[in-house]
């Protein structure tokens, strides 16, 4: 193979190369602006419901339910409800959500296991 022959190989390979890549590129548009707030609207906070978030707003018939819903989106069901059960029944509230927002519920937040980690879910 001749020296004009892989050079011009290699330039066949080098074009391809570009190509395939501005053909997998996206282009994107800029946003059009929106008359008003020049950075646009303004993000809403996430509102959650409060009956049950504050301390002592649950009776304690309340509690399988909010676990329940607290504990949904865990592949660890059975432990996460018994414990969430347990935190309820001393601090009549789960946090909302399934995962965080434990400032809502600070007994819940505040109470934890001997190796001093979080005892509720």
């Amino acid at each position: 193979m001749t020296v004009e022959n892989r050079v011009a190989i290699l330039l066949c390979m080098v074009v391809l190369h570009f190509l395939v890549i501005q053909a997998q590129a996206k282009i994107s548009l800029a946003p059009t602006a929106q008359p008003g707030n020049p950075l646009g609207p303004t993000p809403q906070p996430i509102k959650f419901p409060m009956h049950g978030a504050t301390p002592g707003s649950l009776q304690p018939q309340e509690c399988s339910g909010r676990c329940a819903g607290r504990c949904s989106a865990t592949a660890y069901k059975k432990p996460c409800m018994f414990f969430c059960q347990k935190c309820c029944a001393k601090c009549l509230c789960v946090p909302p959500g399934t995962y965080g927002n434990k400032q809502f519920c600070p007994c819940y937040n505040n109470w934890k296991t001997k190796r001093g980690g979080p005892k509720c879910p």
